[in-house]
């Protein structure tokens, strides 16, 4: 099993764009896609990190988190991204929502593994 961790971020200011979705029936390739979906937002300019789950009702909840809207904006209207949220709408999504939030403060807590 994967060391699971909340993402390793810089102390704020930074946004968070937070995605809540309900998928439909069956993967349809979303796996794979999403997969390099992650991969190509990690070289993008300003992206920090990303946090995500999804129960097995289908809800699922990821948070991408960024240095700047401008770093957002520029994510939004990469072509690749683009093509992907059409198809998601097509096949993937039953519902979804967008958040963005600037993140103004932010802790955390890790239990030491030597115990």
């Amino acid at each position: 099993m994967a060391d699971l961790a909340p993402a390793s971020l810089p102390a704020p200011p930074y946004y968070a764009v937070v995605f809540t979705s309900v998928r439909t029936a069956g993967d349809n390739g979303y796996g794979d896609r999403a997969e390099q979906m992650l991969k190509l937002a990690a070289d993008q300019p300003g992206f920090l990190g990303v946090d995500s789950a999804r129960g097995e009702d289908g809800l699922g909840i990821t948070v991408s988190y960024w240095r700047d809207e401008e770093s957002i904006a520029a994510w939004r209207a990469h072509a690749q991204h683009a093509l992907t949220r059409a198809h998601g709408r097509e096949h993937w999504y039953a519902s979804f929502a967008v958040h963005v939030a600037k993140v103004e403060r932010a802790y955390g807590f890790a239990r030491p593994t030597d115990l």
